[in-house]
């Protein structure tokens, strides 16, 4: 290919061609044989070609050694949990995603860390898994409230919402970690762990029909229901003396504090009912009525409607004893009536009555009076089952209005006559100075 206006700087002739025997082209003079120009570098653009960036200093960036290890912890959850690969690969991605974020990036290890445990909740949550916070928080073994507020970090940074789970719902995941097979305790504490979960799950109900459930932490209530079950399935000698702390090294689990206190309530309710069976004429206690939970679960609904048939009962009977007593107080006989006012006039005539007294201040301390009335009653003494917190309502503090005294206000006759002296107050005072000035003139 001849190269149009270019001339052979020997010759003079304008038969040049490229020459491509080379890996470089030239343009060459056909007539002498001179090479006209070597490379093609000055008709390249002025900014060069064209190259892409991965085909020159391009490095796969590689992940940091946090997220590596970050990702590694989530996979290590979802083994222990046992969850499926679909759980495992949403925990991953949500990890990834919230790790990049600004308020996860420069955080601590141990934050980090919680952050793999949340991402595991999530995704079991979000794929109908069912498993609590306090279980996550077992696993990290860290504080629950540390990885709540992790919790609630991530949902808001993610934009993304879990479904909330029953307690009935997780109450068989948590029996079985309860080591009471016959594997591992003797024959006479072994109990299988479909038939406990049964009992349980049936005590946890029990427990959310009488309020017991509300506003508490599933994890105690899982745990006393679960004793309870195991007690009432098989009563004997061996299962009633052995108490919650027992029980739970017994069955190699933590105990949790407040599990003891719904074991009372739920005793409670169960003495209730019990009551209400009637084939049992002996008094039913919360020594005893462990005897009678299978009963009590199977006939539940009859003897909810009974018992508080029998409440409603109680009720209306006091109601009417307490409107004959009011009855019987308002037709007292006018006589002993005035009798009374005598005897209080005679009494009032021996005794002198002091100036200040609330009665004749009762006008003045309308707004004390009102402020020092008892608050109305709990209501929640009055039903057989309420929440707890109409049962254990907090006394809420009344604050008390502050009082501008500018000098201008009004002094009652009361106060005026409190600061005057008697007359017996009068010849007090004067004797002691009489008695005074003697004893300075003595001493002179």
């Amino acid at each position: 290919m001849s190269a149009a206006g270019l001339r052979c700087p020997g010759c003079g002739s304008s038969n040049i061609v490229d020459d491509d025997l080379y890996c470089q082209a030239q343009l060459v003079c056909v007539d002498c044989g001179s090479v006209v120009s070597e490379g093609t570098l000055a008709d390249d653009p002025v900014g060069g070609t064209d190259v892409s960036y991965s085909r020159t200093t391009e490095v796969t960036r590689k992940p940091c050694l946090n997220l590596i290890k970050g990702l590694e912890r989530v996979k290590e959850i979802c083994r222990i949990l046992r969850v499926s690969s679909e759980i495992e690969d949403l925990a991953l991605t949500h990890f990834r995603q919230a790790y990049e974020h600004e308020s996860f990036i420069n955080v601590t290890l141990q934050r980090k860390e919680l952050l793999a445990g949340c991402c595991v909740f999530v995704s079991c949550r979000q794929r109908d898994w069912p498993i609590t916070l306090g279980t996550i928080s077992c696993l990290l073994n860290a504080d629950q409230t540390l990885v709540g507020g992790v919790y609630q970090n991530m949902m808001k940074i993610l934009n993304i919402q879990a479904p909330f789970i029953n307690v009935t719902d997780v109450i068989e995941a948590h029996v079985q970690e309860y080591k009471i097979s016959t594997q591992h305790v003797p024959e006479e504490l072994a109990e299988d762990s479909k038939v406990l979960s049964k009992r349980a799950v049936a005590l946890v109900e029990l427990a959310g029909d009488s309020w017991i459930v509300t506003g508490r932490k599933p994890l105690p209530i899982m745990m006393a229901a679960t004793y309870l079950a195991w007690q009432s399935l098989n009563p004997n000698k061996h299962r009633l003396k052995l108490s919650l702390d027992k029980f739970c090294q017994l069955a190699k689990v933590q105990k949790r504090k407040p599990a003891t206190t719904r074991i009372t309530e739920l005793k409670e309710v169960l003495c209730k009912l019990g009551r209400e069976l009637p084939w049992v004429r002996e008094p039913v206690t919360q020594n005893d009525v462990v005897r009678l939970v299978g009963d009590i679960l199977e006939h539940r609904h009859t003897l909810l409607t009974r018992a508080l048939r029998t409440h409603e009962r109680a009720m209306e009977a006091d109601c009417t004893q307490t409107f004959a007593l009011n009855s019987l107080t308002e037709e007292v006989a006018p006589s002993q009536i005035s009798e009374s006012r005598d005897q209080t006039a005679n009494a009032s005539s021996v005794v002198q009555p002091c100036p200040n007294t609330r009665g004749e201040n009762q006008e003045g301390d309308g707004d004390e009076n009102h402020q020092s009335e008892d608050p109305e009653p709990n209501w929640g003494k009055r039903v057989l089952f309420a929440p707890p917190c109409v049962l254990h309502a907090k006394m809420r503090r009344v604050e008390r209005p502050v009082q501008n005294v500018t000098g201008d206000e009004e002094i009652s006759d009361s106060e005026i006559d409190s600061y005057i002296r008697s007359p017996q107050e009068v010849r007090d005072f004067a004797q002691m100075q009489k008695m005074a000035s003697c004893s300075d003139i003595g001493k002179s």
